[in-house]
């Protein structure tokens, strides 16, 4: 029978690039990862010799060439903003089998300076299939582009339960409040970005539509990020200066691809995806101390606690009431500033485990990745990605050392 993987590997380490967020100059999605790498390796004290498995979405191959080794495991799932998490689960798994006992999961994305590239430095391929099902079945419909997928899930959500546009305004309020804390995110001030700083839920309704019901500031950043955690054994992540982070569930599951197969537009994969994580964990919602969430939208992140349990059904934005999942409240969610107001690339869920693993490692607030206020003192986290158009989702239950 197989072993159940819970708690036999744990995150040692978590960077990102040299410079991440709107970045002028421009760089290549090959610079960030190899900038993140290498600082997740000085980190850690891990030699880039000493990394045995390669993750990444599409190119871990061209990321191992690049720095010189020959791993001996690789994972190139690519199923967009929750590819990481996925790739920590069967990092988690190989390392449970014997496999190997240091991966490195990496992520670089030029979603700002892809435009100054002309296209160019990605690091995928241009263009898309005009003979795919999205192409055939949804462009005909007047679905293009993420915001007018997910302001389907929205009207339904408002229509279906009762949720209004001020409610999830909420969401975006509070993820800015964890901003306001972060030096590195891109809301962080006035001195960040002009339209840095506090907002309130007027601000969030009255920025301009994007595809009703969602406004700008429902939407999130599309900024430039490189980041990169390193998965260990436990007796490599024991014999490290750094603090584990311990794996003790994961899961994945998918839904649909074209969001005009999903059967319920208030429902997403998550729920699937989080009972297995939990099952595998022996914990459940009420063990969870702070979350981090996907925000690609708040409708995302409202959704998405539903079906994590931390809400009932159809009450998702509740979460977020009070002040609960700000600073200082008594469930923290998303404290980095999260994609709606740290940074979010195309592909955030990197940036859920570099900040899960600064918060459970108790190294989120200092010079460089938080203001006094931002270290909370939560030792369990529920994480969750999400990729495609509420499609894939790759959940992880984490718990400090």
């Amino acid at each position: 029978m197989p072993s159940n993987p819970s708690m036999a590997g744990a995150l040692v380490g978590a960077a990102e690039s040299d410079e991440i967020g709107y970045i002028e100059a421009g760089k290549t999605s090959m610079m960030l990862h190899i900038e993140a790498i290498r600082n997740v390796a000085a980190q850690t004290g891990i030699k880039i010799s000493d990394i045995e498995g390669i993750a990444s979405p599409g190119n871990a191959n061209q990321i191992a060439e690049y720095l010189g080794i020959h791993p001996k495991w690789t994972d190139t799932t690519s199923v967009g903003g929750c590819s990481f998490q996925l790739h920590v689960h069967k990092a988690l798994a190989a390392i449970n089998s014997g496999i190997l006992d240091v991966a490195v999961v990496s992520h670089g994305e030029t979603g700002y300076s892809q435009r100054k590239n002309q296209g160019k430095g990605t690091g995928r391929a241009r263009g898309g299939d005009p003979w795919a099902p999205d192409a055939q079945f949804s462009a005909p419909y007047g679905v293009a582009g993420a915001p007018s997928n997910y302001s389907h899930a929205l009207t339904r959500h408002m229509h279906q339960w009762g949720s209004t546009k001020q409610d999830f305004a909420q969401i975006a309020v509070t993820t800015r409040d964890w901003a306001t804390l972060n030096p590195r995110a891109v809301m962080h001030s006035k001195e960040t970005h002009p339209n840095g700083g506090p907002i309130t839920i007027d601000d969030v309704l009255n920025s301009r539509v994007i595809s009703w019901p969602l406004n700008l500031l429902d939407c999130c950043l599309v900024t430039d990020h490189g980041g990169a955690v390193v998965v260990a054994s436990a007796e490599v992540a024991n014999s490290l200066a750094t603090k584990p982070v311990w794996i003790a569930g994961a899961g994945e599951n998918m839904s649909h691809a074209n969001m005009l197969e999903m059967g319920d537009f208030t429902a997403t994969s998550a729920k699937a995806s989080g009972e297995t994580a939990y099952r595998m964990a022996g914990m459940g919602p009420e063990d969870m101390e702070m979350a981090m969430i996907y925000d690609s939208f708040t409708v995302t992140a409202g959704i998405t606690a539903e079906m994590l349990g931390l809400t009932p059904r159809g009450e998702g934005p509740s979460l977020w009431a009070n002040g609960n999942a700000g600073p200082g409240g008594k469930f923290p969610v998303n404290t980095n500033g999260g994609g709606l107001s740290f940074s979010h690339s195309g592909m955030y869920g990197m940036m859920l485990l570099i900040e899960a693993y600064r918060q459970l490692s108790g190294t989120a607030e200092d010079a460089v990745h938080g203001l006094p206020g931002k270290q909370t003192d939560a030792k369990s986290c529920i994480l969750n990605g999400t990729g495609g158009s509420l499609s894939h989702t790759g959940t992880l239950v984490l718990v400090a050392d």
